[in-house]
C-alpha cells in the first residue's frame, strides 16, 4: 500500500514519540513511511523528501524535531503538503525549545503544531486532514469520538459513585 502520510524525525532517538503517531495512523488503518531525515547532518535528503512527497503519494507530512527543530519548517518551506510539527521532549529545556522553534515560522511558511511529545495527537490530526476527502476516515473519526464520550461518561460514574453529592 503507498503511503499517504509522512512520518520523519531528526534523529532515531525521536523515534519513541513518533511512534506514538504511527500507532494512531495504524489505528485508523492509514498507511504511512518512517524515515530519519535531518535538516543538519542531511540537508540534501531533506530537500529530496520534501520536493518528491507529493509526486510519491504522501498527503500529509508529521515532522519531529527537538532542540533547535528546524526540520518541520524547512520541509514546509519546501512543500505545499500540510505539515504538522511535533515538538520532541529535550533533556536540556524540556523540548519548550523545540515548540518555539517550530511555532515561529515566518509568514508564508505555516506549519500546524501539537504538544511536546504528543505524537497521538500528531497523528490523530493528520488523520482529521485526510478525512476532509475520505468518508471512510470521517466515519471512524466519528466513532473514535463517541468512544471518547463513553469513556468520559463512565469515568463521571465510577467519581460520582465514589464521592457523592454531600
Amino acid at each position: 500500500m503507498t503511503p499517504v502520510v509522512g512520518i520523519i524525525m531528526g534523529s532515531k532517538s525521536d523515534a519513541e514519540t513518533m511512534e506514538l503517531a504511527a500507532r494512531a495512523l495504524e489505528d485508523f488503518g492509514v498507511s504511512y513511511e518512517m524515515k530519519v531525515v535531518s535538516a543538519h547532518r542531511t540537508p540534501d535528503a531533506m530537500v529530496e523528501y520534501a520536493r518528491s512527497a507529493r509526486a510519491r503519494g504522501i498527503k500529509v507530512i508529521i515532522a519531529g524535531a527537538g532542540g533547535a527543530a528546524h526540520l518541520p519548517g524547512m520541509v514546509a518551506s519546501m512543500t505545499t503538503l500540510p505539515v504538522i510539527g511535533l515538538p520532541i521532549h529535550t533533556k536540556a529545556l524540556g523540548g519548550v525549545d523545540s515548540l518555539y522553534s517550530i511555532v515561529q515560522m515566518p509568514a508564508g511558511i505555516p506549519v500546524a503544531t501539537v504538544a511536546i511529545g504528543n505524537g497521538r495527537n500528531a497523528g490523530l490530526l493528520a488523520i482529521r486532514i485526510l478525512s476532509v476527502f475520505d468518508q471512510g476516515l470521517a466515519t471512524k473519526l466519528d466513532g473514535f469520538a463517541d468512544d471518547m464520550k463513553e469513556l468520559v461518561e463512565q469515568m463521571n460514574q465510577e467519581v460520582e459513585r465514589r464521592y457523592p453529592a454531600a
